[in-house]
């Protein structure tokens, strides 16, 4: 038996690790030099380090609390875990929201949102829900979104802005980061309609976190917001990070069917000839329909 075990968290884990001590009347929060937080039992106190992302367990309790707490077999403690840890699925009642398709030149802007708890959550990871960027099948994607919208305890919503209302919302707000907030809280909104007693949302880091804040405010909407980088690591987050790209590729595909044009993603020199293509093909007007404008690539177009 050993004394003290350091184990890799990501941010996601440590959030959750944390939920979970605050809720367990056997530990008491404790400060610690550099700690994020700090907490102590009987016989075992623990540390997250958010500069290495470390969470040090130290006292005779240590073992005990990687078994009952992490789940965790004490000769697991040695490699840095690059999966969520089984326990640390944050099972607490909260919304995440993520988008797809605001660095594609093509195809529209989709924005989901999905509410996870201890009824849903462990089933989507089982499910294989995880960040839709680490999925590369398309298919793949679409199979799991089904799973997630069948899973017993899980609400969402899904919000896809086509190209031309895209362009218009851009016209109008003339920045990016104000017309994801504005997504965002509205998709928050209407979740919060569906489970008005969900304490808080969960989103990826804005450039700037008081826009989406701001955002939320003018919709008097009662939910505590938490902004964090790499927010897919959590699952409710994961999970709309799925049901945002299952969309997106849905109406990039039935699309790129309609005009019989190729609409490849990103905006790289190959996405350049798609787009004249298309104006070759169907005339400048009808661009607006397939494509957000204000890229820097629409200047290059003849």
């Amino acid at each position: 038996m050993a004394n003290q075990y350091s184990i890799q968290l990501s941010q996601g884990e440590a959030a959750a690790l944390k939920r979970k001590l605050e809720c367990n009347q056997a530990f008491k929060a404790a400060s610690r030099e550099y700690a994020d937080y700090c907490f102590e039992a009987a016989e075992v106190n623990v540390a997250f380090y958010p500069k290495k992302g470390r969470l040090l367990i130290q006292g005779r309790g240590s073992d005990d609390f990687l078994t009952n707490i992490l789940q965790l077999q004490p000769e697991e403690k040695a490699p840095a875990l690059s999966s969520t840890l089984p326990a640390l699925v944050d099972t607490t009642p909260h919304f995440g929201v993520d988008e797809s398709g605001k660095g594609d030149y093509f195809g529209p802007l989709v924005i989901a949102g999905v509410y996870t708890d201890e009824r849903c959550a462990a089933e989507l990871v089982r499910q294989g829900c995880k960040d839709s960027k680490a999925i590369p099948d398309d298919k793949k994607i679409g199979a799991i979104a089904e799973k997630i919208k069948k899973t017993a305890g899980v609400v969402y919503e899904v919000v896809c802005i086509g190209p031309r209302r895209y362009n218009e919302l851009y016209d109008e707000m003339g920045n990016l980061n104000r017309l994801l907030a504005w997504g965002h809280a509205r998709v928050i909104a209407a979740l919060h309609e569906k489970v008005p007693t969900c304490p808080r949302a969960l989103s990826d880091q804005f450039a700037n976190e008081w826009v989406l804040k701001r955002a939320l405010g003018q919709r008097h909407i009662p939910v505590q917001l938490e902004q964090r980088t790499k927010a897919e690591s959590d699952v409710a987050v994961a999970a709309a990070s799925i049901l945002a790209r299952a969309r997106f590729v849905q109406w990039m595909q039935q699309t790129a069917a309609a005009s019989n044009c190729p609409m490849p993603l990103g905006c790289a020199p190959h996405v350049t000839r798609a787009a004249q293509h298309f104006i070759d093909t169907h005339g400048r007007e009808r661009l607006q329909d397939v494509a957000k404008l204000h890229f820097k690539l629409t200047q290059k177009l003849k």
